[in-house]
């Protein structure tokens, strides 16, 4: 019975510190961002190659800049963030495409001295609704900055930001 009671308390535990956001750090060491979920929109995105919508949002540091338009460098401490959803067409509405499901989020955190070989960015994923951190060890950044290279004249950054009137 002891011993029931006690795998019930890890399960409850466990699960707790899942409620609470308790995800493991990406191979490079990079944590999630605390309070991601709570941060503002910089822009969207819809990539028609993978069918996925993306919400991108940002730290303060980073909503600043981009309402500003000081993106070109971005300052140093920011911190970008993607929440990538796979898409499907709604149900109730044919001409609106909608979220189906959770695919992963991805975070640029903007600190040139140690992500220097990366273009001056940190990068870091976690995989569904799960938040499984991605990639086999912290190499998995070069493949992250392979990509972002074509933009190198943009900070290496993709996201464009929403012009708010």
């Amino acid at each position: 019975m002891r011993k029931l009671i006690a795998a019930a308390a890890l399960i409850g535990a466990a699960t707790a510190a899942f409620a609470q956001g308790a995800v493991a750090p990406a191979p490079n060491g990079i944590a999630m961002p605390e309070g991601y979920k709570d941060w503002r929109v910089i822009g969207v995105s819809a990539r028609t190659d993978n069918n996925t919508l993306r919400i991108i949002i940002g730290n303060d540091l980073a909503v600043e800049a981009a309402r500003a338009g000081q993106t070109n460098p971005w300052p140093e401490g920011t911190i970008i963030g993607k929440l990538v959803f796979p898409q499907r067409a709604d149900p109730n509405w044919a001409a609106a495409n909608v979220p189906d499901g959770f695919r992963h989020a991805e975070f640029m955190i903007k600190d040139t001295t140690a992500y220097a070989s990366t273009g001056g960015w940190g990068y870091a994923r976690w995989l569904g609704p799960e938040q499984t951190p991605f990639g086999a060890d912290a190499n998995f950044a070069q493949e992250c900055f392979a990509c972002h290279v074509p933009v190198a004249s943009r900070d290496y950054v993709f996201t464009t930001p929403a012009v708010l009137p």
